[in-house]
């Protein structure tokens, strides 16, 4: 089905197949908010791959993913789009390849380049909400920076070994955006702990529950929080901002 004939289903009244399952959570309104949302994901690797699968399968009508890194054998382990097939290839230009397979009502389109201080204000322009998959400190400044500008709010997730962190920054969460990006060294502890496959997965779906929520209005997101989680030890804690 094409994506005006589920947008016309919806305007009726009536839930596609397609996202039958998400009528109990989200509802009639929710699922025509979803497909009528654009969301921008920068970095399609370890978190936004999997990021990027959920978010088309629960029907985010456009999604923008921005990298101009390629894959390596190294990412193997982790990273949902990353297999024999495609290394070597660009991890943007390979999303919308495996989307289409994915969900065809969804529009994806690939940038094949990293976010720089130039581009991003222009790439970013228009969506609804910004995903935060970068793995540098240097770049994820650069996001924050050009988010608030446009007034976009940001879904972060970081990882490292066992463990990691998700938070949502609104326009004027200016403390929260120093913090997470803080003087550290420019790749973190996750240069040394590395990533198993279950720690993108994890910190990965709970940025796309907080990406519907924002979309939807449904749940509370985590506004002037930080949600840690360790997998080791199975311990969650939220950290609050003054």
């Amino acid at each position: 089905m094409a994506k005006e004939e589920s947008l016309t289903e919806l305007k009726n009244g009536r839930m596609p197949e397609r996202y039958l399952r998400n009528l109990g959570t989200i509802g009639l309104a929710g699922q025509l908010r979803l497909l009528q949302a654009k969301v921008a994901v920068v970095g399609a690797g370890g978190l936004g791959g999997y990021v990027l699968e959920c978010l088309a399968r629960q029907g985010v009508g456009h999604l923008v993913v921005i990298d101009g890194d390629t894959f390596a054998r190294h990412n193997l382990n982790r990273q949902l789009l990353c297999t024999e097939e495609t290394l070597g290839c660009n991890k943007a230009q390979e999303a919308v390849r495996r989307l289409a397979l994915v969900n065809p009502e969804v529009e994806v389109t690939a940038v094949a380049h990293m976010l720089t201080a130039v581009t991003a204000q222009a790439w970013l322009a228009g969506a609804d909400v910004i995903v935060d998959a970068l793995d540098s400190i240097s770049a994820r400044s650069m996001l924050f920076q050009a988010a608030a500008a446009l007034r976009i709010p940001v879904v972060h997730g970081a990882i490292a070994g066992f463990a990691g962190q998700v938070a949502v920054l609104f326009p004027q969460d200016t403390q929260l955006a120093a913090f997470l990006t803080q003087k550290a060294p420019e790749k973190g502890v996750e240069v040394e702990l590395g990533n198993p496959a279950a720690t993108p997965a994890m910190a990965a779906a709970l940025q796309v529950q907080e990406v519907i929520k924002l979309l939807t209005g449904v749940g509370r997101s985590l506004q002037s929080e930080i949600l840690c989680f360790d997998m080791e030890y199975l311990e969650f804690e939220k950290i609050r901002m003054p």
